[in-house]
């Protein structure tokens, strides 16, 4: 199927990108002499090699194709993530953590994120924890983004979804494997001019094909009427809408994810992702990062602004503009399609009437489409409006919303994958050869993220782990080796989530879970480190400990799409999915919001009441204080 998809241009490109990121691998492991080299690429990362590899960093695959597809679901109200993405991840981070976290790191040397808490609270039990937490949940992060890069090549190109698995996740991990973060900064400032250039030409065609700003927009509001009915039951009202708010009903449900989980859970966790902090170390002074801002706060908008535009404005284009012309190939008068798919539950299925279509003339269905609902669905699902041609051909209408238009194959089953979104999206309304392009956007996106994921991971089972509980002679020398160990158990782990993981907006949960860890367990600490001399070790170590300790029962015991998943509550409540399951609201309520105050409650009324840190250790982190001068007496003037 592949080799029928693609051309020499298509293989050109890809090669020429291929050989583009493993030349930079290769400078970045030519360049790595030293621990510093491998871990924080010298100190002396460039402001745009920076600021492209902090946005490449933070916007990946589960970005735009993830959380694109959930604005395909929910609408523009996803937009208010790009809000905080600006203004927490770039202005409050380069602006008021940037410096203070370069300078404390350059004081007291350290080469992780883990070690920067470690070193600055005295504590190897802070860096250990902080390194197992990472090593042990940055795979579920790491698996979300290599699911929307999969999901991409195996949508776009039709790609089996488990080889597309293994490639994108090994042309990866090689390069951070020899490169260390100098090839992984290099990569990134290609990877995210590449990303750049795709997003703006898919926002400019993507307005362009729903026939301009101003009415693509007045059409998508008009489509109130057309939203899926189980969306309507958790509070939806229409795409250019926010969600019902309230508390206490299962109609304020949306409210809680699209706020709670998806915009306060990542726009509020960025500020403590290890990844990304890392960045903050590679420079050497405070105007490399000043120059990075704008260029930071202009890719970010670009593209996560761009990705939840287009994912809303697909319904229009698949609801009024798109045209399917081929020659229908398959027909499935009655199929079972999963709309919907709670853990430990049945799937919900809606029977339709399915049609497989060759738009390319190449023999296989590249395009599946409901024609229509079946007994009582018929009402809720689209009605496609068909169209016999000459010579065997059709022209089909599919009038379909991007949830309904999104059907893809997994397995023995058809469901509605609000992931392929974006990717049946472009597949429909952009010209051929921007697919090829955008496959390179994607690859980079994917690849960015995960380069840095893995070399968190890596360097948090080395120089956080290894290094601190066998200390001696040697270990600095030996830990390399384990963090390149940890990258592939890390690959690994992911490769086994993505491979056993898909639909259900997995993509955006995973995401938001692991942001929302790292926030409850790593922010009260990071900050209090930074700003406040007062903060004591005691302090951080039970703030990390509450944080990680209520994020775990609250994923265990009350959200129920993972607490479901793992079945505790199941076999405690006999076929309930959460603790709180008869308590409207709560069960999809994030987190977050419970245990980030928690953490930051405990980190201050520990350090109350336990001993501050030495003036010894103060001064070597943050310098000795200056006293006054004593004040000079001034002789009394004259008397005239």
């Amino acid at each position: 199927m592949l080799a029928q998809t693609v051309n020499l241009f298509d293989v050109t490109l890809v090669v020429i990108y291929l050989a583009a990121i493993g030349y930079l691998g290769w400078l970045g492991f030519r360049g790595t002499k030293t621990a510093a080299d491998y871990m924080l690429a010298g100190r002396k990362a460039h402001p745009y090699v920076m600021a492209m590899s902090y946005g490449a960093t933070f916007i990946s695959t589960s970005a735009i194709i993830g959380f694109g597809g959930v604005a395909g679901l929910f609408g523009m109200s996803v937009l208010w993530l790009t809000v905080l993405n600006i203004f927490v991840g770039i202005f409050i981070a380069f602006v008021f953590l940037g410096g203070p976290t370069r300078r404390l790191g350059h004081r007291i040397d350290a080469h992780t994120f883990p070690e920067l808490l470690g070193r600055r609270f005295d504590s190897r039990f802070i860096q250990i924890f902080a390194g197992l937490i990472i090593f042990l949940f940055m795979p579920l992060y790491a698996a979300a983004v290599l699911i929307g890069g999969t999901e991409f090549l195996s949508t776009a190109f039709y790609v089996n979804y488990q080889f597309a698995l293994l490639v994108f996740a090994s042309l990866t991990a090689i390069y951070v494997f020899f490169g260390g973060l100098k090839g992984v900064l290099y990569t990134d400032a290609l990877q995210g001019s590449i990303m750049t250039l795709g997003m703006l030409f898919l926002i400019v065609w993507a307005y362009w094909s729903v026939g301009g700003v101003v009415q693509g927009h007045a059409d998508l509001t008009a489509m109130k009427d057309q939203v899926f009915v189980g969306f309507k039951g958790m509070g939806h009202q229409g795409w250019t809408e926010m969600p019902s708010f309230g508390w206490g009903d299962k109609g304020y449900d949306l409210w809680w994810i699209v706020i709670g989980t998806i915009v306060l859970g990542v726009g509020i966790g960025v500020l403590a992702q290890p990844q990304l902090v890392v960045r903050f170390l590679t420079v050497k002074s405070g105007r490399e990062l000043n120059r990075a801002l704008a260029m930071g706060g202009t890719f970010i908008l670009l593209m996560t602004g761009v990705a939840f535009t287009v994912g809303a404005l697909s319904n229009v284009y698949f609801f009024k503009h798109e045209a399917i012309v081929g020659k229908q190939i398959g027909d499935l008068e009655e199929v079972m399609i999963i709309a919907k798919q709670e853990p430990g539950s049945d799937p919900v299925r809606i029977p339709v009437h399915l049609l497989h279509i060759d738009t390319n003339q190449d023999g296989e269905a590249n395009a599946h489409v409901v024609a229509a609902g079946l007994g009582k669905a018929a009402a809720i699902m689209p009605k496609a409006e068909i169209e016999t041609l000459d010579d065997g051909f059709i022209r089909v209408m599919p009038r379909a919303t991007s949830f309904t238009r999104a059907v893809v194959r997994d397995g023995p089953n058809w469901r509605f994958n609000s992931e392929s979104i974006i990717p049946t999206f472009l597949n429909a309304a952009m010209p051929g050869w921007f697919r090829t392009l955008f496959l390179l956007s994607m690859l980079a996106a994917a690849m960015s993220t995960m380069s840095s994921q893995f070399h968190a991971l890596g360097t948090a089972a080395g120089r956080d782990v290894f290094e601190q509980i066998f200390r001696g002679s040697g270990s600095a020398n030996r830990s390399v080796h384990v963090v390149r160990i940890g990258i592939i158990v890390g690959m690994t782990l992911a490769i086994v989530i993505g491979y056993y993981t898909r639909g259900g907006y997995f993509i955006a949960r995973a995401t938001a879970i692991f942001f929302g860890l790292c926030a409850s367990a790593f922010l009260p600490a990071f900050i209090g480190g930074l700003f406040f001399r007062r903060m004591t070790k005691a302090g951080a170590i039970a703030s990390m400990i509450v944080g990680a300790s209520v994020t775990s029962f609250w994923l265990l015991f009350v959200k129920s799409a993972e607490a479901g998943a793992i079945g505790w509550v199941r076999s405690i409540t006999g076929g309930k999915n959460s603790i709180l399951a008869d308590s409207p609201n709560w069960p999809v309520v994030d987190p977050l919001l419970v245990a980030l105050p928690l953490s930051i409650l405990a980190a201050i009324v520990v350090s109350i009441f336990t001993r501050p840190p030495s003036e010894q250790h103060l001064a070597r982190c943050f310098g000795e204080v200056e006293k006054a001068a004593p004040a000079k007496k001034v002789p009394a003037p004259a008397s005239l």
